[in-house]
This record gives C-alpha cells, sequence and structure tokens, in this order.
C-alpha cells in the first residue's frame, strides 16, 4: 500500500482550510497557494515514477482490504492526469495573481480554487465509485461558487443554467449508484467489474450502464451540451481557465474510466452512443466555434471539440485509440488551459471580447499574438507539436476500428478548430487597430506563465514517444482491466 496517494487530497485540503482563516492577507494567501501547488506538483511527479517503477498503487483506508473499505488507486492513466492538472491548475493559480480583481481574492477565492482541486484529484484516485460522486459534488459545488463569484448579471444568469444541468446529473448520478449497489452488493469499482461480468450486461445492468453514460457525459459536456458556451463565458478568465482545463476532462474520466473497467460487456450498446455523441460533439462544437465572433464563445465551443475526439477514442475502444484518448487529453488539459488564459490576456488588451472591435494588436503584443499562433497549430495537431501524436493515434485506431466515418468528422473538426483560432489571430492582432488612445497594459506575469506552460506544450510534442512510454503503461490498463483488477483486489 502507498500512503502517497492521498497526499494529493491532502495538500489542497489543509491549504483551503488554512486559507478560510487569512480571508484579508491576500499576499499570505498567494504565497501558501504557491507553495502547495509546488508541493503537489512534486508529489504528483514522485507518483507517475513509483507507478512507472513498481506498477499501481493502492491505499486501503483503515486497512479493511476490499471491497470493503475505501481505497484510492494510482494507475498510470491516474497519476498522469494527476500530475498534469497540478502543472496546469499552478499556471492559473500564477495567473490568477494579476487577474483575479481584490474584492474577488477577499471573497474566498483561492479557498474555492483549493476545494475544487480537491475534488479534481479526489476523482483521479478513487477506487470507489460512491466517492467518484462525493468528489464530484466536492468540485461542482467549488464551480457553483466560482461561476457566480462577483455577482454580475451574466454571472447569475450563467449559473442558474449550470447549477440546473448539474444538479439533475447529480440526482441522477446518486440514483445511478444505488440502483448499481443493490444491483450488485459492492461499490468497488474493481468488484463491480468482476461482478457484472459474472452477471451479464443485460437487463437492469444493462439500463444502469445507460444511466451512468448520461450522467459521465452531460458532465462532461459530451451529451446536452447547450449549457457550456454560456456558462463557460461568464466567470472571470482565470476561472474559465480553471474550467476548460480541468472540469469537463473529469467528466471524461469518469467515462473513460467505467466504460473501460465496470461496463464491458456490451459495447454494442454504450459504445455505439459514444460514438453517435462523440460525432455530434465534433460537428456542433466545430460548427459553434466557426459561427461566433466573440472570443469566450469560439474557446469554449473548441472545448466540446476536443470533448468530442476524446470520447471517439473510447468509442472505438482498441489499443490505439485508447492510448491516443490519453494522451489527446493529457495534451488537452495543458493546452486549454492555456489558450484560455491567452483568451484572457487578449480581451484584456483589446478591451472587449468582440473581434470586430480589435485589431493591429501584434504590433503592441507581438508575443502575445505568436504565443497563439504556436498554440493554434499544436491545437489543430500540426507537427510536430503535441496535438498531432494524439491526434495520430485516434484516427488510427478509428480506422483500424472500422470508424471510417467518425475519423472522417475527426479531421473534418481539426479544420474547424483551425478555422476559428486563426479567426482570432487574424481579426485580433492583424488589420487596422481600431481609433481611439489605448494605454498599454503590464502583461509581463501573464505572459511568463504563458511562456512557460507553450514549452511545456511543445516538449510535449517533441518528446512525444518519451511521453508515450508512460501513456502506453496507462492504456494497457484501459485495454486490459484485469491489471485494475488485480492489483486492487489482491491483498
Amino acid at each position: 500500500m502507498s500512503n502517497l496517494l492521498v497526499f494529493p487530497i491532502l495538500i489542497p485540503l489543509c491549504t483551503a482550510v488554512l486559507l478560510i482563516i487569512l480571508k484579508e492577507k491576500i499576499l499570505l494567501q498567494r504565497i501558501i497557494s504557491t507553495v502547495s501547488a509546488l508541493f503537489n506538483i512534486a508529489v504528483a511527479i514522485v507518483l507517475v515514477s513509483r507507478v512507472h517503477a513498481n506498477g499501481i498503487q493502492t491505499l486501503h483506508l483503515g486497512g479493511w482490504a476490499p471491497p470493503y473499505g475505501i481505497v484510492f488507486v494510482g494507475d498510470m492513466f491516474a497519476a498522469l492526469l494527476v500530475l498534469t492538472a497540478a502543472v496546469t491548475s499552478f499556471g492559473i493559480l500564477l495567473y490568477s495573481f494579476g487577474s483575479i480583481e481584490a474584492e474577488r481574492e477577499k471573497a474566498y477565492y483561492y479557498v474555492l480554487f483549493h476545494f475544487l482541486l480537491v475534488g479534481v484529484y479526489g476523482s483521479f484516485l478513487t477506487g470507489d465509485i460512491f466517492n467518484l460522486f462525493v468528489f464530484f459534488e466536492v468540485l461542482l459545488i467549488s464551480s457553483y461558487a466560482l461561476i457566480s463569484l462577483g455577482g454580475t448579471k451574466l454571472q447569475l444568469r450563467e449559473s442558474l443554467k449550470y447549477l440546473l444541468i448539474n444538479i439533475v446529473s447529480s440526482t441522477l448520478f446518486v440514483a445511478a449508484v444505488a440502483y448499481l449497489y443493490a444491483a450488485t452488493g459492492t461499490l468497488n469499482m474493481a468488484h463491480l467489474s468482476q461482478r457484472v461480468a459474472e452477471a451479464g450486461q443485460g437487463g437492469v445492468l444493462g439500463v444502469i450502464a445507460v444511466l451512468f453514460l448520461i450522467v459521465f457525459s452531460l458532465k462532461a459536456g459530451l451529451f446536452l451540451f447547450f449549457w457550456l458556451p454560456g456558462s463557460y463565458s461568464a466567470p472571470p478568465s482565470a476561472v474559465r481557465s480553471l474550467f476548460g482545463a480541468l472540469l469537463t476532462k473529469v467528466g471524461l474520466y469518469a467515462v473513460l474510466r467505467t466504460f473501460t473497467l465496470i461496463f464491458i460487456q456490451d459495447p454494442g450498446v454504450t459504445h455505439t452512443w459514444i460514438a453517435w455523441m462523440a460525432a455530434a460533439a465534433m460537428i456542433l462544437g466545430g460548427l459553434g466555434a466557426v459561427a461566433y465572433n466573440d472570443i469566450p464563445r469560439i474557446l469554449n465551443y473548441n472545448v466540446i471539440i476536443s470533448v468530442g475526439f476524446v470520447a471517439f477514442g473510447l468509442a472505438a475502444a482498441n489499443g490505439d485509440a485508447l492510448n491516443g484518448a490519453v494522451f489527446y487529453l493529457l495534451h488537452d488539459m495543458l493546452s486549454k488551459g492555456l489558450l484560455f488564459i491567452l483568451g484572457g490576456m487578449i480581451i484584456t488588451i483589446g478591451g472587449t471580447g468582440r473581434l470586430k472591435d480589435m485589431g493591429g494588436l501584434i504590433k503592441r503584443y507581438p508575443l502575445i499574438g505568436w504565443m497563439f499562433f504556436v498554440l493554434t497549430l499544436a491545437i489543430v495537431g500540426i507537427p510536430p507539436f503535441s496535438g498531432f501524436a494524439g491526434k495520430v493515434l485516434l484516427i488510427r485506431g478509428g480506422l483500424d476500428a472500422g470508424m471510417l466515418t467518425l475519423s472522417l468528422i475527426g479531421l473534418g473538426s481539426s479544420f474547424l478548430v483551425l478555422y476559428s483560432l486563426i479567426k482570432i489571430f487574424r481579426l485580433a492582432f492583424w488589420g487596422d487597430e481600431p481609433e481611439g488612445e489605448r494605454s498599454r497594459v503590464n502583461l509581463k506575469g501573464a505572459a511568463a506563465v504563458s511562456a512557460a506552460l507553450l514549452v511545456l506544450v511543445i516538449v510535449m510534442g517533441t518528446q512525444a514517444e518519451w511521453v508515450y512510454s508512460y501513456v502506453s503503461k496507462a492504456g494497457d490498463v484501459l485495454v486490459h482491466p484485469a491489471l485494475y483488477i488485480e492489483a486492487v483486489m489482491k491483498e
């Protein structure tokens, strides 16, 4: 057993509790938050190296052996997600220092930030499906407060939509967990896989599987994603970065984990629905991205496209496709966090999010413009950047699975991503600058954070073979769920 697994959860939890009593001491909150985030990165690096060297790590809380007690599980998939989330959230935290107003900082912004990370890390590391629900709720309660923090009219309107869709999905989630326990007598994920295999996935278990698919797809923005573009446009840019980088990824993780470990007996039903939803997300997300001319909505629709791309890998469900889904998921967490940071900087220097009111920014802010252009190439999947390797694996896996139409939709959506992001680059940075005097904004700190994250995106692409040596171990557990079951149930 490894006590290391609980540290990614304990560190932000203790940090959040400590920051509650430091409401007025903003500088001290920033320092403590920075130290906490650095500790979490260090713990995540150690966790990844330990899993790489020694295999899947488990922790049985209270010494209760599964399936009776609560278990935390760190396989390579979960460990890589924890590390990527830790690095991305650290960059977003540093960006918050210069972009979040003092009033919002004093309204427990950093407390909520760390509580949200508790939910994210806990969701990745739990081996119990009820605790997955608990960590989801920790994450969601924090996001409810963050999306409404500031109390603007737009925030209040969009937070109602966000609250409604997530309350409905959480209600369905707890109902699905109750039905699953009634049908199998266990909530341990590894044990659930065994019980479902013994009983077969027909009848009531088939209905429960579809119910879980609806729940996790709602939370990931894969199913009925109409709420996402408006809701993610409401909060400040740092919160948008946090949401775009992490929230939908937790939902995607839940879909990937559940339908490669527990409900794998009847892919003809579940994976067919996943394929249809993936196609819809890529097509409709792409159309939304090219249709709008304000930066927040363009970026939010790009989130939906990437959700569809990862779901495409699960629908194909072979080795290349699942490896590609993992690789692309890691790339997307980093790149989307950076994309929203750069988008926030563009809105700040342009004074508006409407592209028709922008132009000529390349003259005053060339570094921001060219960073945005390079990131666009990475997101689209132009070699040698990080998006290329993930998309190649996904398309190859899709073709091997006989999903030619879905593969073509994936390629087509990449062109829509390219068009939508180049539109921002062209209209915001080139052309004639609007009339009127505009003061220069000091964004050196945010630019430095962006440059560091961009370097990581580039390194992830240029060193794709090295990254793949870790990703393939994560993919092995998804392709061969027996590895996960054996690691959890062996003691």
